[in-house]
């Protein structure tokens, strides 16, 4: 990836065909960013080829002589920038269009006519994304670097290898606020979902490890992480287009299909920040097990893999408990919230058929305590 610094305006590049389209652009987004200008996708191909900053590319799909499929299809070939988010300007709106798009590499279309408050919030996002994975990215080598430098001098002084292991653990805690934080801005969700869910988590951790099939299996070690890794479930849903994600009421069959995709864009996600490293993550490989499975079923009814019993990692089967049940007791647009016991007899219903049998058991030994994470950590408060 590109250097950059994290104070610095972002460069935003913005490529359309119609003069008038680019002024609107440059108008809109020039007091919070570097907007770059090019009315065709040679004059941004020779920009990206000169090593300029990037953050994120605006590019209309039809143009004369080469169209915005081919100059993306180009850019993504470029191994220096197939991490920097391509958003289509068009004002093609048919479903082949966008899966042609989103299959070349785009992240997301915004419509013309542009409506202001929607480019502002979509470069906004995705900026954010960017910079967010480039800086995980970033963090990950120079804690590969500090390591390294840490553990040759561990014969001299063994506090240098504690303070070492001081950095991880605070590098992996601002990588989750970095993550789940992007997340938290696009959805309709709160930060105190996040609170919430991974203290469940824990308490259902605590529970099940007391059961004799999972003694030995849930140290303190893996369930602090399992704690630390849950806010990370739904990162995927920055991948989803504003009017799915946000949509006021139950989707239907073709866009809950898009919504679905949060799952493996999830994955895809923290994939990205694991390649940056030499050796496994522990914490990382937990983080995108429950991404990707925690909508999988107990019964293989789930998705996106549609895994079965013990097929599913544990963490994401616990993950899916916490997640509906937090589900069932908060208020959408479309729902009232449930109350505590009819949440609890409801997910208890579906022991062996949703949710892994032996853990629905340890959360019947602590749902109070659900309740209580519940009420402290409540919207209201």
């Amino acid at each position: 990836m590109r250097e950059f610094l994290i104070a610095d305006k972002a460069d935003v590049l913005v490529v359309d065909d119609q003069v008038s389209n680019l002024q609107m652009m440059v108008s809109m987004l020039s007091e919070q960013y570097n907007v770059h200008p090019f009315t065709d996708g040679a004059g941004l191909l020779r920009y990206l080829k000169s090593g300029q900053p990037v953050d994120l590319i605006l590019l209309d799909v039809v143009m004369p002589v080469m169209d915005g499929h081919e100059v993306c299809r180009q850019i993504r070939a470029m191994p220096d920038l197939d991490k920097v988010p391509i958003v289509f300007l068009t004002a093609l709106d048919s479903i082949e269009d966008e899966e042609r798009g989103l299959a070349l590499g785009a992240v997301d279309y915004i419509t013309k006519p542009f409506s202001p408050p929607i480019v502002m919030t979509r470069v906004s996002n995705h900026v954010r994304l960017s910079r967010a994975l480039r800086l995980i990215i970033n963090q990950n080598e120079l804690l590969d670097h500090r390591v390294a430098q840490r553990t040759a001098e561990l014969a001299k002084k063994n506090v240098a290898l504690q303070e070492a292991l001081h950095d991880l653990a605070q590098t992996q805690d601002v990588t989750i606020v970095a993550f789940s934080s992007l997340a938290e801005a696009r959805d309709n969700e709160t930060g105190r979902h996040i609170h919430r869910t991974q203290n469940y988590i824990r308490e259902l951790a605590l529970a099940l490890r007391t059961l004799p099939a999972f003694t030995g299996k849930l140290d303190d070690e893996t369930i602090e992480q399992l704690y630390k890794s849950a806010p990370l479930h739904d990162i995927g849903k920055v991948a989803i287009p504003d009017h799915i994600l946000l949509k006021p009421g139950r989707l239907d069959a073709a866009e809950f299909a898009i919504m679905k995709t949060h799952a493996d864009e999830g994955r895809k996600a923290i994939e990205a920040a694991e390649a940056a490293l030499d050796t496994e993550n522990s914490f990382l490989r937990c983080a995108r097990e429950i991404a990707h499975a925690h909508h999988e079923k107990w019964d293989g009814s789930g998705y996106p893999l549609g895994l079965a019993g013990e097929c599913i990692p544990l963490s994401a089967r616990l993950m899916a408990v916490a997640d509906v049940y937090d589900a069932l007791i908060s208020r959408r647009v479309y729902k009232e919230p449930m109350y505590h016991v009819d949440a609890v007899n409801l997910i208890a219903q579906e022991r062996g058929m949703h949710f892994d049998p032996l853990i629905i058991d340890a959360f019947l030994l602590v749902e109070s305590r659900f309740a209580d994470v519940a009420d402290r950590f409540s919207d209201g408060n």
